[in-house]
């Protein structure tokens, strides 16, 4: 990500289902802390690839009439076993895409697939995760989509090693990473390490902090994430996008989480203050207070030379 001087703040998204089932409270929430897009997983419990056109309509039309939007379709795609049928899947794909052009959504979450047995090894099965990934590449050649592999513990690119590897062979503009800090703790790796590795082809971030210790979910900055260095780091070095609010607070699944109205608020509040303690302006807080004036230089003690002893 190339270096940008300019202070231009960083939006709040957020995987709004996390809030409540239902999308009046969803937005209610969301319009109080300040997120302006959606990362849409769930809207009344049903899943993103199944909202009917009815349902699409509701949340494109209630969306625009609270000035919100969609940065990314957070759907399931790759969060199945790789020996599952990749035909069916691919056309769920489809489905995901489509979505991402209706809602006029940048980004489109994917993952890169669970071993056939729970806890298998997933590097005999790499070449069967390039040609699938780079079958998805080339279906959004020329759509206004970019794929962002998200780090899920226990699939192919769970760890950072693994999501190098995936975004250097594949080697398109067209997939990029969601950078998330809890799900590199919970396979017992450190994120700074990672983001180091990561940084240039991040296009998106996830915000959820974990302990090292026992992967426990915890409020942003009350973990071992370095998400405030991190997301410093990333402001510094051009990183201009979403930080996208996912606590998990209540509850950590497997394929959603969730926390309440009470402790999406809360999280917000920690993501806020550790951005405001590292210099990271958000779209809709107050501006970064200035920073004091250096010191004046010391100016240096003048000594006086002893006096040379008269010779009689």
């Amino acid at each position: 990500m190339p270096a940008l001087m300019d202070d231009t703040p960083l939006k709040l998204s957020a995987f709004a289902d996390e809030i409540s089932p239902e999308l009046d409270e969803q937005i209610g929430v969301c319009r109080e802390v300040g997120v302006t897009h959606m990362e849409l997983r769930n809207v009344r419990r049903v899943n993103v690839l199944d909202f009917d056109k009815g349902l699409r309509e509701e949340i494109r039309s209630k969306l625009a009439d609270n000035d919100m939007g969609v940065v990314c379709i957070g759907s399931p795609i790759g969060k199945v076993k790789i020996s599952d049928p990749w035909p069916a899947h691919f056309e769920r794909f489809k489905v995901a895409v489509e979505l991402a052009e209706y809602f006029a959504a940048p980004f489109v979450r994917i993952f890169s697939y669970y071993p056939p047995e729970p806890g298998g090894d997933m590097q005999p099965h790499r070449d069967e995760v390039l040609r699938r990934m780079n079958e998805k590449v080339a279906y959004i050649k020329d759509r206004p989509v970019v794929l962002l592999h998200e780090n899920e513990k226990g699939i192919f690119g769970d760890r950072g090693g693994s999501c190098f590897d995936l975004i250097v062979s594949v080697n398109s503009p067209k997939l990029r990473c969601a950078f998330d800090f809890a799900n590199y703790i919970q396979v017992g790796e450190q994120p700074l390490s990672n983001w180091r590795r990561l940084k240039p082809y991040v296009l998106h971030i996830h915000v959820k902090d974990a302990k090292l210790k026992d992967g426990k979910i915890v409020p942003a900055g009350q973990g071992d994430g370095d998400i405030g260095r991190i997301i410093g780091d990333a402001y510094q070095s051009g990183y201009r996008g979403f930080l996208t609010l996912e606590p998990h607070l209540a509850q950590d699944m497997q394929f959603s989480g969730f926390s309440g109205p009470e402790l999406f608020k809360k999280a917000a509040g920690a993501l806020k203050e550790l951005c405001r303690k590292n210099r990271v302006p958000v779209a809709g807080e107050p501006p970064l207070e200035p920073l004091p004036p250096p010191p004046p230089p010391k100016t240096p003690a003048t000594t006086t030379p002893p006096a040379t002893p008269r010779v009689s």
